[in-house]
């Protein structure tokens, strides 16, 4: 029997059709609840692990397993929290919260789990008590265990669980006995070092979430201690609880002291040992490798990202050896999956050669400037899987898509077929492709076992009410990758069209894709009246090294290239340029901001979400990667910044409209960049709207929130282009 997605991908709630866009839009967190995600393939092709909520609108994960056994596919549940939880509501320990925050993870439940190498035993948390569940036997249980805990791990045999609580490394028996804590800071330190978790840039930033790692034999592990002694406390207060003290966050914002971070071997047996190497020189401890193919394995980067070293560790004494060395006259970028080894021993990386992004095995490149690779996402003796999109080379770019591809010294072999964007993961010879495209809503998820389709999991979302009408294009001289909108049904006799500009225009922010749900809330903004554009300008990945690092040491690039999309899609498509806005969330809102205080003559309002306004407030590693350290390069920060200490930077002539929306609770952008910019606006004497958001974090996960900030949007824009 094989599994198939429903056509209408999932149950449909009998209300679902009858509400407004916004609302559904909110209440399935954008048309993500119910798809099937965070995929585990057994090595011996028997079975996929997945998470999976009931409905369209329903937050809480469930652990999932199809087996494959003999043939036949069939899904089964193999934990529920619900029952799990005996019903009882689900609580969030602070530390728990902010994991997800960094992950911008918005469900509950079941929202991540790690599984055992032979993808027996899985574990995971739920209300900061730890779950384990037999996943052939399809039993789960609790396990005793002080919390809250936070990132449960099974040893590779099986036979263990180490998780944190309580700033502590901890390891249990599988069958609960036996907890301990393996290394724990002692009273001194207790309020500022932990064992085994991410800092906040390497979960923010570095996209490392992790802070151990077991090792194969399952007798040791690699753990990160942090001390945020060093880095500065800031405050996030919630003005409309007044009664409630301040929440202290450790913030490293640019130029300011990082978190201290060491490695260190620690034996089941509580036995440390520290991993050395120069960090006084390569502080950012960016990933860490351990597998049964080599050594461990880190990469180490320096505090200006320009060079990096890939390090194997000797786990008997802590000692390294250089295994190769990077360096970058702009900065070096981290990827998905790499490093790691091959089976051999060969080091394979993605690194950026000849003026392309290339899969490197050994010293060797096994792709050229035809694909720019995004991802390792599996190695084996002979090939690579990696995910990669059209590069400076390709005959024939494919603007917009996706692939996952199979690489080896003989060539490379396209997996993914369909026009769009695709993922996957591989172990022996099952791989799990997910699957989104134009034609279809959200994501379809195919089973191969050697390269042919033998099931699909179902998807449990909605289906949105409306369908993107998206044409992909280029604009300009510099073919900046764009997507236009119009309105649903728009006749060319009705005459050009107000324009809204929609991007996030930035690093790490792609938003010219070849999948629909990524262009359904442009569409619906087209719906109000709107010609909708969404440019990548340079700065935005997927394209070439040299146009993601074109905006180094100066970030107002990225309006000149808004502009310069806008004004050549002008010439083919129904414009208005007398009626320009631009909206945007996070660098979005920065963009949008600086769109109409340096642009004027060219947009005429924006709607301003999360913006990073002074730029010296945002994090060491994402900033000063961009614009290098703030006490010496002082210029460069107040170049692309919209504030400074002396208020506005560069505003010119005449005013325009701007709404500023920014969630109280954010600790990421925080508020302050909100109040500073609207502190030099008044100063300025410039009208402007400030929506404040009580209790909402950089996210907003809240349905009401998130329906009636597109609905406020919307009124804000009709009075500011003056729209019937």
């Amino acid at each position: 029997m094989t599994t198939e997605t429903p056509e209408t991908d999932g149950p449909q709630e009998g209300s679902a059709q009858r509400l407004s866009f916004p609302r559904q839009h909110a209440r399935t967190q954008r048309f993500s609840l119910g798809a099937p995600r965070a995929f585990t393939v057994a090595p011996d092709g028997s079975r996929v692990v997945f998470v999976r909520s009931g409905s369209g609108t329903d937050r809480t994960g469930r652990l999932w397993v199809l087996d494959l056994a003999d043939g036949d596919a069939t899904e089964r549940l193999a934990a529920d929290p619900q029952t799990l939880l005996d019903g009882s509501a689900e609580r969030l320990s602070a530390a728990e919260r902010a994991r997800r925050e960094r992950s911008r993870e918005g469900g509950a439940g079941i929202v991540g789990y790690a599984t055992d190498a032979a993808v027996e035993l899985a574990a995971f948390a739920l209300s900061g008590k730890l779950f384990a569940a037999e996943l052939r036997a399809g039993t789960a249980r609790e396990l005793p265990a002080p919390g809250p805990v936070i990132d449960p791990r099974p040893s590779p045999d099986g036979r263990h669980i180490a998780y944190v609580a309580g700033g502590a490394l901890r390891v249990t028996g599988a069958d609960g006995g036996d907890d301990r804590a393996l290394a724990a800071p002692d009273a001194v330190e207790a309020d500022t070092v932990t064992y085994g978790l991410a800092e906040f840039i390497a979960a923010e930033e570095m996209q490392r979430f992790r802070g151990f790692w077991w090792s194969p034999e399952s007798d040791r592990l690699l753990v990160a201690r942090v001390d945020e002694a060093p880095v500065q406390r800031w405050w996030i207060a919630d003005p409309a609880h007044p009664d409630r003290e301040p929440t202290a966050v450790r913030y490293p914002a640019a130029g300011t002291a990082n978190a201290d971070v060491r490695l260190f071997v620690v034996g089941l047996d509580g036995v440390r040992t520290e991993v050395a190497w120069d960090r006084a020189r390569y502080p950012y401890l960016a990933r860490v490798h351990w597998s049964t193919d080599g050594a461990p394995l880190l990469l180490v980067q320096a505090r200006d990202q320009r060079s990096a070293l890939y390090l194997a560790v000797d786990p008997d004494n802590g000692s390294t050896r250089m295994v190769h060395a990077d360096e970058d006259d702009d900065w070096l970028e981290l990827f998905p999956g790499s490093p790691c080894w091959s089976p051999s021993g060969r080091l394979v990386r993605i690194a950026d050669e000849g003026g392309a992004r290339v899969l490197a095995w050994g010293e060797r490149p096994l792709t050229g400037s035809s694909l720019h690779v995004r991802a390792v996402l599996d190695v084996t003796e002979d090939s690579a899987l990696i995910s990669a999109s059209a590069g400076p080379g390709a005959a024939d770019p494919e603007l917009g898509e996706v692939h996952v591809y199979r690489v080896n010294e003989l060539g490379v072999e396209r997996v993914s077929q369909e026009p769009g964007v695709h993922s996957a993961v591989r172990a022996g010879d099952v791989t799990v492709l997910v699957s989104a495209t134009l034609d279809h809503p959200g994501s379809r998820v195919s089973v191969l076992r050697d390269g042919k389709q033998v099931a699909t999991v179902a998807s449990h979302a909605q289906r949105p009410g409306l369908t993107p009408r998206v044409t992909l294009t280029e604009g300009g001289a510099r073919r900046i990758p764009c997507a236009v909108l119009l309105p649903t049904g728009y006749d060319p006799a009705d005459g050009p069209l107000p324009v809204l500009m929609d991007p996030y225009g930035g690093p790490h922010g792609q938003r010219v894709l070849k999948a629909q749900n990524v262009y359904l809330t442009s569409q619906w903004f087209a719906d109000q009246g709107f010609a909708v554009v969404v440019a990548d300008g340079r700065g935005t990945p997927g394209r070439s090294p040299a146009w993601e690092k074109a905006v180094n040491g100066d970030l107002t690039r990225t309006l000149d290239d808004q502009v310069e999309a806008l004004h050549a899609l002008a010439e083919h498509f129904p414009l208005d340029l007398s009626r320009v806005a631009m909206r945007g969330w996070s660098f979005g809102g920065y963009l949008s901001a600086m769109a109409v205080l340096r642009r004027p003559d060219v947009f005429h309002a924006a709607v301003v979400g999360a913006p990073v306004t002074d730029l010296r407030l945002y994090d060491t590693h994402y900033q000063e990667r961009y614009l290098g350290d703030p006490r010496t390069s002082p210029d460069a920060y107040r170049n692309s910044s919209l504030v400074s200490d002396d208020g506005l930077v560069d505003p010119g002539e005449p005013h325009r409209p701007m709404q500023i929306i920014h969630g109280l609770a954010d600790d990421n952008v925080v508020v302050a960049h909100a109040l500073r910019l609207s502190s030099a606006l008044l100063a300025a004497g410039r009208p402007h709207e400030v929506l404040p958001l009580s209790g909402v974090t950089h996210m907003t996960p809240q349905e009401q929130v998130a329906e009636n900030l597109l609905l406020l949007q919307v009124d804000f824009l009709r009075r500011s282009l003056r729209l019937a």
